[in-house]
């Protein structure tokens, strides 16, 4: 199960160019034909027109500073596009022209927590912090780093600063209640480490079975990741929960096995040994890291889910009843409505929503192959929508979305025709 979360988009306007006066010269013309191009969205041109402006005067400020903000409208469409390293080399560019301005730093520093470089990320912030002091934006993303790294109670604080200084700051007031819902249950907790995982349990667990967890999450980490051809860098916090410290936390549905939301929450329960129905629910929840370091969030449920089920299935491959009956009627849940989330769904809708995901999926990687899975993956990753990244992945086969679901359905009639199981 994933917990989905957004990247934010930065703002800029043209207007913060400044024209000039005269159109004496080439430096100046350059200048006047950028603001154009800006206006029209080309800023990449606009940019080279800038670049080449600046060269010829470069004393100039009027044209330091349009380039200084060019750099930062592809920064800004680089973070739409998720191509967050080359947006922070573009803010950096902006930086080095200006670097008494602390939004470079903040820009950069945002860029490069989305590319997952927490202590970069975290040194440009604290310079722009020191350059300009606290601003809410600095104290949010310094608490963020501070969140995924376990620091909890810092992250925390640094989250009432920013409130202090802006009361209406939504994102971090929702991130307030979940810190303190977290801190809670885990204050006591026991950790553990391992190359890739780092484990967060209650100190009454056996220590054993902690281990026996964080071992399967580096098989995990190796067999995903060859099958998707992903291997994220950063190390992944792992948190096991009693079931009822799990509701707790997540208030997620009661059917809930475990949760993605940049860390992996499990309901352990009591359990004393790692069994294979545990094994399968940690090869699943690992996926949604995967999907989420590829895609960046913009990944439809039903195809996340899919993907997931795909490999903890492997371990444990439990009945299909649900899906069986569905095949048989017809009456399949929409994939429009699979898109957003399945939270809301009772159990047995939730139940036929993972079956339908992972048959969908299942028959997608079985048909066209991993590679082309992959490819549909790292489009999104780009920001493309799942329509139009589908029909550019799967035109070898002359396919769109609806051409693989109806392929689907045709398959799922002749397996599903005269029996009620899978």
């Amino acid at each position: 199960m994933i917990s989905k979360y957004r990247i934010p988009v930065f703002l800029a306007f043209v207007s913060s160019l400044i024209p000039f006066t005269s159109h004496a010269n080439e430096p100046y013309a350059l200048n006047e034909y950028a603001i154009n191009l800006m206006e029209k969205g080309d800023h990449e041109k606009a940019l080279e027109q800038l670049q080449k402006a600046y060269s010829l005067y470069p004393y100039d400020l009027t044209v330091k500073r349009n380039l200084a903000e060019a750099y930062t409208f592809v920064g800004q469409r680089q973070m739409g596009e998720n191509s967050f390293e080359a947006a922070a080399a573009s803010f950096d560019r902006a930086r080095e022209l200006f670097p008494d301005i602390p939004r470079f730093y903040v820009m950069r520093g945002i860029a490069l927590y989305f590319s997952k470089y927490p202590d970069a990320a975290q040194n440009e912030l604290e310079r722009a912090r020191g350059i300009g002091g606290d601003s809410p934006d600095i104290l949010f993303y310094l608490a963020k780093i501070q969140y995924d790294a376990g620091n909890l109670a810092p992250g925390l604080e640094l989250l009432e600063k920013a409130v202090a200084l802006k009361p209406d700051l939504s994102a971090a007031n929702v991130m307030i209640e979940k810190i303190r819902r977290e801190l809670s249950v885990e204050k006591t907790m026991d950790r553990n480490y391992s190359s890739k995982f780092v484990i967060s349990y209650d100190a009454e667990m056996r220590s054993h079975l902690a281990g026996d967890i964080l071992s399967t999450l580096e098989d995990a980490y190796s067999n995903v990741g060859r099958d998707l051809s992903t291997f994220p860098p950063s190390r992944i916090t792992v948190i096991l929960y009693t079931k009822k410290d799990y509701k707790t936390v997540t208030a997620g549905p009661d059917w809930s096995g475990g949760l993605y939301d940049g860390k992996i929450r499990l309901p352990v329960g009591g359990a004393q040994e790692l069994n294979e129905q545990l094994k399968g629910v940690l090869f699943h929840e690992y996926t949604h890291v995967v999907v989420q370091e590829i895609t960046h969030g913009n990944c439809p449920t039903w195809l996340n889910e899919g993907l997931a089920e795909i490999e903890g299935r492997k371990l444990f491959n439990h009945p299909m009843s649900d899906l069986g009956k569905a095949a048989k009627s017809g009456n399949y849940l929409s994939f429009d409505n699979l898109e957003k989330g399945f939270t809301a769904l009772d159990n047995k809708n939730a139940s036929l929503a993972y079956q339908q995901s992972y048959s969908l999926v299942n028959f997608m990687v079985t048909s066209y192959g991993w590679p082309k899975v992959t490819e549909l993956l790292k489009r999104l990753g780009t920001g493309e929508r799942i329509d139009e990244a589908a029909k550019k992945v799967m035109g070898d086969f002359g396919l769109d979305l609806n051409g693989v679901i109806e392929e689907w359905k045709s398959y799922m009639k002749k397996e599903f025709g005269s029996r009620s199981d899978g």
